[in-house]
């Protein structure tokens, strides 16, 4: 009976000493657990505590997770309670703002509070929407404040860049005329005055002007995003206008660095074709210059050919870099290229006729520049010759112009290809009656060269006697001159001296055409010259002189005319 007692006692305290350290475990339990629960902290109140984990996440990842979302939606200015929701799958109760997923209430968070799951997601919606009832008021009051004095330092600090900007601008111009004003003496090409000095002037302040509008603009540009990103409803343009300038500028920043090895080929291909030039240039020059000889290639053919070969070195040097240009492989820069090939290939029909003329030419060395030429029925000296035209100026110092290709087709007088050899025979024609002698008439054309200052005394000018005519003899006087420029005024000096001479001898000159019925008119010269009329008794025995009938002479003859 007394073992039956011992044993029940022994029961029953073991019992009650199982129940007491069930209860210390339990809240030894409690204890760990609320030491490692954290806050979900909104408008900086702590609405709810997390304490378990969730996958990879643990309890403070899953607290700082949630709590931000909520910050970011406030700043935003997008959170509304209207848009709080939940939804519930197999593993947990979202919580949403819209599409926004806030955090997760697990069955584990459920068992760890001892409380249901969706009766927690409700208490966590509650919290959410209490604090934002509560703060948000004064908040937005706050933030409406602080975002109002933030656009207004920054519009102050925007005027204040702008006036300083325009007034800077403007000392900045009055220092340099002020400093420099010296040196504006205006641009001069040769005799020509592109730009005075006060014209430099106001060059220089309409582009330090246009300088200070352009900054000023960039300047506005630049703050129209940091204004617009003050709020938020207005941060997305914010973004938008600031994408205008960055993204060019990105592209083309990436677009440069790509095109370095392209950019790298062309230096190398133009710095080598710009040496080559440089070193055809030099032989051209020594050739031209006489200092290098090259049998059967003449001196004045250097220039030209140096051009038509520079010609062939900068085609080919374009046709390698073509490849390597910015948008050559586009469909747009190709069809251009195409476009303007023909355009020059249907309008330079004529142009290139006449640079092909134009290299005959030189090549066959009909003139040179300073040659006293006759091209057509223009005669002058060449002062210009390219490779579609050659400028002439005449003795009357007219400017003419003639296509290389009209040269080519027609008939081209050079007179001073002999000013070095033997010399230009001037040349002119006179007609002298049957009544004169020819010696006579030899005597007086030589005498009347030989007194222009431009002749030739050696070889001596000659007459040559070119026709026996109905009424005359036609004399050809030739002399010599090395002055090839100064033939007009040779030809002019001949002539007077040929009328002198045959004046002063007597001898009537046929040319223009003299037709006289000799019943004892006067003789067609010179008073001074005629001869007093001799004595009735002394006057000689002159042969009958018949006078031809009219109908013989024809309608238009008059006794002393001249045709």
């Amino acid at each position: 009976m007394a073992s039956l007692k011992k044993s029940i006692f022994f029961t029953l305290f073991m019992l009650v000493a199982g129940i007491s350290l069930a209860q210390e475990a339990d809240s030894t339990v409690v204890v760990q657990a609320d030491t490692i629960r954290h806050p979900v902290v909104f408008f900086q109140d702590t609405i709810f505590y997390i304490g378990t984990k969730l996958g990879p996440f643990d309890p403070s990842e899953r607290a700082a997770s949630f709590s931000n979302k909520l910050d970011l939606l406030i700043e935003s200015e997008q959170f509304d309670t209207a848009l709080l929701s939940t939804t519930k799958d197999d593993l947990a109760i979202e919580i949403l703002h819209g599409d926004i997923i806030l955090g997760s209430i697990t069955t584990a968070d459920a068992k760890y509070l001892d409380k249901d799951q969706e009766v927690l997601a409700e208490e966590y919606l509650l919290a959410i929407k209490s604090s934002f009832k509560k703060n948000h008021e004064n908040r937005s009051l706050i933030q409406i404040l602080s975002r109002t004095g933030m656009l207004i330092v920054v519009l102050v600090i925007v005027f204040l860049l702008v006036r300083f900007i325009n007034k800077g601008f403007n000392k900045l111009i009055d220092f340099i005329l002020l400093k420099w004003h010296q040196y504006f003496k205006g641009i001069k090409i040769k005799n020509f005055e592109l730009l005075s000095a006060e014209r430099e002037e106001k060059l220089l302040k309409a582009l330090m002007r246009v300088l200070k509008i352009f900054i000023i603009a960039v300047l506005l540009y630049l703050a129209l995003p940091i204004i617009f990103s003050i709020f938020p409803s207005t941060k997305n343009l914010a973004g938008t206008l600031l994408s205008y300038i960055t993204t060019p500028l990105k592209g083309i920043f990436v677009s440069f660095i790509e095109y370095i090895p392209e950019l790298f080929m062309i230096v190398v291909v133009v710095t080598i074709t710009f040496y080559f030039g440089e070193f055809i240039n030099f032989i051209s020059g020594e050739i031209e210059r006489g200092n290098l000889s090259i049998p059967g290639f003449y001196p004045d053919w250097a220039k030209p050919t140096f051009n038509l070969v520079k010609v062939i070195i900068y085609a080919f040097a374009f046709i390698v870099i073509f490849p390597y240009l910015p948008g050559s492989e586009s469909p747009a820069f190709q069809g251009v290229s195409v476009f303007l090939g023909l355009l020059i290939s249907l309008g330079s029909s004529s142009a290139i006729s006449n640079i092909i003329a134009g290299l005959v030419i030189i090549y066959m060395r009909a003139f040179k520049i300073g040659d006293r030429v006759k091209i057509g029925d223009t005669t002058g000296d060449v002062i210009e010759k390219t490779m579609l035209v050659t400028r002439l100026r005449t003795i009357k110092n007219e400017e003419v112009t003639i296509p290389n290709s009209a040269i080519l087709n027609g008939n081209t007088i050079n007179y001073s290809v002999e000013d070095h050899g033997a010399g230009l025979i001037l040349h002119t024609t006179v007609t002298i009656g049957y009544d004169v002698p020819w010696r006579k008439v030899h005597e007086l054309l030589i005498k009347a060269a030989l007194e222009v200052e431009t002749v030739l005394k050696e070889p001596k000018p000659f007459v040559l006697q070119t026709s026996l005519d109905d009424f005359y003899v036609s004399y050809q006087i030739n002399a010599y001159t090395l002055d090839s420029k100064k033939a007009a005024k040779s030809y002019s000096d001949l002539h007077a001296n040929i009328q002198d001479a045959f004046a002063e001898a007597g001898v009537e000159i046929m040319s223009p055409h003299y037709r006289a019925a000799r019943d004892g008119a006067d003789l067609a010269l010179p008073p001074k010259y005629i001869p007093e009329e001799p004595k009735p008794e002394e006057k000689p025995k002159t042969p009958e002189t018949k006078a031809p009938k009219t109908e013989e002479l024809g309608e238009d003859f008059e006794d002393s005319t001249y045709s």
